[in-house]
């Protein structure tokens, strides 16, 4: 490819006075506070954290600033975790186009996130190394609350009257029967250790690996149908705050997600994390890594998220989440209603990695290069997928409907949908 071309397939650069303009035209709302606290304890040290409270989605510019809190739970050793911890960020905002409005950067999030997850692992596995992690990504932008994860740990909500929301999906076999389908259809094999005599032990598990997992980053000794592919909620918050309690399954092993946001309801976020991490202990005892993340979104005229007495479940319940469509262009539903509402933007979970992404994909007309959905590599239709009267076809001349993606995240995706023999073991 040439320079040229290079440079003609590139969006037009906007001078950064426009997106600063852009920016606080947009800025209606002052944004809130966000306070944080993390606490933890060790019995593997397989258990990382991220905290990056200053990101900036336009560099130089503090009313772009957003914030990222995640967890990862390294199992079978500490590599995927460390090294996802250490790539993943970068990888989901790669897949953000450059230019774009807030809003506009809002809507895109969850698809990048996908793509990022994605991008993550297979850059890993390339490695060749045999961990795993869960992953559980959180990106705060001013009252929106987006989750992407993978695995089995958990990120709640608790807002004010008391109500407690799951933002996640377990993706455990033993408590996952869609899950659990989605393995034995793509060729896995899912039942529980057998021991001599026969008997069997333990958690559903999937085969060959024995991960008791659907989901992870990493996992390079086992099927491909253990997908990367994260279950994504975008909620925004009313103005009266939130507080989100982001934790491995050492947490969620010992409480229920009533119980972690009870043991540390009227305490700063620091405080908080510590109270969770000892209920913890005193609940089950140290048998696993136990990380906490607590982080308040707090009304910018509040030192600190106000405690209200709990109210019973059903009396707000159906008004908790106010549902929005996931067509994010309708623009019907943007005011909340009443104090303590969270309004649900977003919500997706399926596997299928082209349900994720969506259909359509960037290109240059006058070039013919395509930009692969997963890796962001720019390359011309031949070294891909091709293009034929709009759709686009594989080698063996299929219709593909989803976005250009190019050859070897073509592979993962047919690998992760049962369509090619899993990946071999990887001998240490």
């Amino acid at each position: 490819m040439s320079q040229a071309e290079v440079l003609r397939m590139k969006p037009p650069l906007v001078p950064l006075a426009t997106l600063i303009g852009r920016e606080l035209r947009n800025e209606k709302v002052e944004k809130p506070f966000v306070k944080y606290g993390q606490a933890a304890l060790a019995k593997k040290g397989e258990d990382y954290f991220l905290v990056k409270p200053d990101c900036q989605r336009i560099p130089g510019n503090p009313a772009s600033s957003f914030s990222v809190f995640a967890i990862f739970d390294g199992h079978n050793g500490i590599s995927a975790a460390i090294f996802a911890k250490e790539n993943l960020l970068s990888n989901v905002l790669s897949a953000i186009p450059q230019g774009i409005s807030r809003e506009e950067w809002l809507q895109a999030l969850p698809r990048a996130l996908v793509a990022g997850f994605v991008k993550t692992d297979i850059e890993f596995q390339q490695r060749g190394e045999t961990s795993g992690t869960t992953v559980t990504f959180v990106v705060i932008d001013g009252w929106t609350v987006t989750v992407a994860s993978v695995g089995d740990s958990r990120c709640i909500l608790d807002t004010q009257g008391g109500i407690v929301s799951l933002l996640t999906v377990d993706h455990r076999l033993e408590e996952n029967a869609e899950e659990r389908e989605r393995v034995t259809a793509s060729g896995g094999e899912v039942g529980r250790l057998n021991v001599f005599g026969g008997n069997e032990v333990g958690p559903l598990r999937c085969w060959p690996g024995g991960l008791c997992l659907s989901r992870s980053i990493g996992d390079t000794d086992v099927g491909e149908f253990i997908v990367p592919i994260p279950h994504v909620k975008q909620v925004k918050l009313s103005n009266a705050g939130g507080r989100l309690i982001i934790a491995s399954d050492g947490i969620w092993d010992a409480l229920s997600s009533d119980m972690a946001a009870k043991s540390c309801r009227g305490l700063p976020a620091d405080l908080g994390a510590k109270m969770v991490v000892k209920e913890a202990l005193r609940s089950r005892g140290l048998k696993d890594d136990t990380t906490c993340l607590v982080v308040d979104i707090i009304p910018s005229d509040q030192p600190v998220l106000p405690s209200t007495p709990r109210k019973k479940q059903n009396m707000l319940s159906s008004i908790l989440f106010r549902k929005k469509s996931l067509n994010f262009t309708n623009k019907t539903t943007n005011k909340l209603s009443a104090i303590g509402v969270v309004e649900e933007l977003f919500e997706e979970g399926s596997a299928v990695l082209a349900e994720r992404l969506g259909k359509d994909f960037p290109t240059n007309a006058n070039s013919g290069i395509f930009r692969c959905a997963v890796c962001q590599v720019d390359q011309p239709p031949a070294e891909g997928l091709t293009l034929s009267s709009g759709p686009f076809f594989s080698h063996g001349s299929k219709r593909w409907e989803g976005p250009f993606l190019c050859t070897n995240c073509q592979k993962k995706k047919d690998a992760m949908e049962g369509k090619r023999p899993s990946r071999p073991a990887v001998v240490a």
